[in-house]
């Protein structure tokens, strides 16, 4: 029953979302359970008519879903500048910083959320925390070349750190790295301080960690559509 509950939740935060879409937009379009409701619900935005120039995905999954729906494909190298991003999120805090990643699409997310104008964030009241990192692990995407002394830094700052693995296999992102996901026991007391440090090992490509990218975050719940700030 709760999980009917989320995914009613993620729903009505998906459809909140694509009201903010307008003609002629060029968008980015997020990768997980949530973003995949915002997508079903674009579609239905364009078959009601709505035209836009063309949508970037952040991963595999997201495009073969989107063209599925028949919402037009589009990258970077066409729209290297983006109207809107749309993406859900793994945790929230109140300054609207974020954990992403636990699809496994953190890099192309980042890319995509950068190139935005706007970048919103959708999710459900069960991703609100009052800090990162107890609920969900920080993913790293990192060099396999340098998986095991990214990892021993990593420990050095703190995290327990465990190599992600798929159906038992070593998992690859779309760009052919691994992910190394990141846990703090206490929580992430300063999310500024440990993305500085994680952007500095050698090897690491990119983190988790979004901060100071979203500009509003659309959270349903039992009490409806809340948007933040």
């Amino acid at each position: 029953m709760e999980h009917d509950q989320q995914d009613t939740w993620k729903h009505a935060a998906g459809v909140e979302a694509v009201k903010f879409i307008e003609d002629g937009m060029t968008l980015g379009i997020g990768t997980g359970t949530t973003a995949a409701q915002m997508i079903y619900a674009l579609a239905q935005r364009i078959q009601n008519g709505l035209r836009i120039r063309g949508a970037v995905p952040t991963s595999q999954a997201t495009a073969e879903l989107a063209a599925g729906l028949g919402i037009p494909l589009t990258d970077l190298d066409a729209y290297p500048e983006l109207d809107l991003a749309i993406d859900g999120t793994d945790e929230i805090d109140g300054q609207l910083r974020l954990i992403k990643g636990g699809g496994g699409a953190l890099l192309r997310e980042k890319i995509v959320a950068s190139s935005a104008h706007r970048f919103v964030v959708i999710g459900d009241v069960t991703k609100q925390v009052a800090q990162l990192g107890h609920t969900a692990p920080l993913p790293v995407e990192v060099i396999p070349f340098a998986a095991t002394p990214v990892r021993r830094r990593l420990e050095a700052l703190g995290a327990s750190v465990q190599m992600r693995q798929a159906s038992n296999t070593l998992f690859r992102t779309d760009n052919g790295n691994v992910i190394l996901d990141c846990f703090f026991a206490q929580g992430i007391a300063d999310p500024e301080e440990l993305e500085s440090r994680i952007r500095r090992i050698v090897g690491v490509v990119e983190s988790g960690l979004f901060l100071h990218m979203a500009e509003l975050a659309i959270i349903s719940g039992p009490d409806g559509i809340r948007v933040f700030p």
